[in-house]
């Protein structure tokens, strides 16, 4: 089985999904968008070939790359990509160059907001209203039409990036100045602002059966956590999912999953809950961001990565997640930007739920600090895992009052 892997070089994480590939047996070709020597060296451990392009953006670049490796062989049974960003640009390449996978217009209805979410009113998935927003005129049109609270983001966007929420008129014209929506042609979609709890529906599809689901919860929803310095953000993994709250949940995820015809792949479903129940936000043809793969292999004791491989070549899982622990992470956020000059805390935490962290990043004193915006990754944070989930989201949200980051 010989797989061409976009970006098995960055972030880090990638390399994850290179090792579950290997160890299924599969030969990587990786495509890599900067010099072989500036990619870390267990990486290259892992590719058994690869082909540099000026940029992971250039669809002509790409689809030449692709051909040279077919040229030279062995076949390529696989074209895979597991950012966000690439999903849509691999699935254009794999139709080019005769491969197969997830098609162009599956993984664009899972790339598209707009489209994704007409699509799935057609087949009577409910979400917030939305609509398309070209220019700053589109965007005043929509709020006279809707009303405020709004939300606006970009068409293709992920997670919390470029997005905003719009309470008044004021708001909306910083917006569109910062977008430049005020001055020329944009590509971003306007959503009525749904109030309530919000999570994630992740599954693995095979052949276009859901294999393995999970469900998360955000603590607080992604806009407050990607916009409150004062808040230590939590998302938690849950292991109640055979209890019947959760059943209507599940039902809905994967009438998401098969009315997008997606086949054999990772996806990562947003929803709310609130006033006018269940509602889907969005879903990516992808697995979750942070790397929160991690969590799901630690809380179901099964290697996900290897798994996600295992159905990619040869179309079948192995093992089951178990059902045991509930687990999460919280993201420890510095008291301003600048250069980390200490922690508070960090020793009570230790001894107090040691036995309960199974991955932790304290960055030493002097690097410098991330933004806020960076998500839950970019400072310091603490994962832990544990059989009884109130317990479990006690634990890290103690450990997010207890546990302080400074800056300089």
């Amino acid at each position: 089985m010989h797989v061409i892997f976009v970006a098995p070089h960055f972030p880090a994480g990638q390399r994850r999904f290179a090792q579950g590939l290997k160890n299924v047996g599969a030969r990587i070709t990786g495509i890599i968008d900067c010099p072989i020597d500036f990619v870390d060296s267990a990486v290259r451990a892992l590719m058994d070939d690869y082909e540099r392009v000026p940029s992971l953006a250039d669809e002509d670049a790409m689809v030449a790359a692709v051909k040279r490796i077919q040229a030279r062989g062995p076949f390529v049974h696989r074209l895979e990509a597991t950012i966000e960003s690439h999903t849509l640009m691999t699935a254009r390449v794999r139709e080019r160059c005769d491969i197969p996978g997830l098609p162009y217009a599956v993984v664009e209805r899972c790339r598209d907001k707009l489209l994704m979410k007409q699509f799935l009113a057609k087949h009577g998935i409910p979400g917030a209203r939305a609509a398309e927003v070209s220019t700053a005129s589109d965007a005043w049109e929509f709020a006279k039409q809707v009303g405020f609270p709004l939300i606006l983001k970009p068409r293709d966007g992920a997670g919390a990036y470029a997005t905003y929420k719009l309470e008044n008129t004021d708001q909306l014209a910083v917006a569109l100045a910062q977008t430049g929506l005020d001055k020329r042609k944009g590509y971003f979609v306007m959503e009525q602002f749904v109030s309530g709890h919000e999570g994630f529906y992740d599954t693995l599809t095979v052949g276009g059966t859901v294999v393995f689901e999970f469900v998360s919860h955000y603590y607080p929803n992604v806009l407050t956590a990607m916009r409150d310095r004062s808040v230590s953000p939590i998302i938690i993994a849950t292991n109640r999912l055979e209890q019947g709250g959760y059943t209507e949940l599940r039902q809905f995820g994967r009438k998401v999953v098969t009315a997008l015809g997606i086949e054999t792949a990772a996806t990562h479903m947003e929803w709310f809950f609130g006033e006018k129940g269940l509602l889907f936000a969005e879903i990516g043809a992808r697995p979750p961001g942070v790397n929160y793969w991690d969590i799901y292999s630690a809380i179901g004791e099964v290697d996900i990565y290897t798994e996600w491989a295992r159905a990619v070549c040869w179309g079948d899982v192995h093992a089951t997640p178990g059902r045991q622990y509930s687990g999460g992470i919280v993201s420890i956020r510095p008291d301003r930007d600048g250069q980390i000059r200490g922690y508070a805390g960090a020793d009570e935490v230790q001894r107090r739920f040691g036995e309960y962290i199974f991955k932790a990043r304290l960055p030493p004193e002097g690097t410098p600090t991330q933004p806020i915006e960076a998500g839950y990754l970019a400072n310091a944070y603490v994962c832990v895992k544990h059989e009884n989930y109130d317990t479990c989201r006690d634990i890290l949200q103690e450990i997010g009052r207890t546990l302080k980051l400074y800056a300089a």
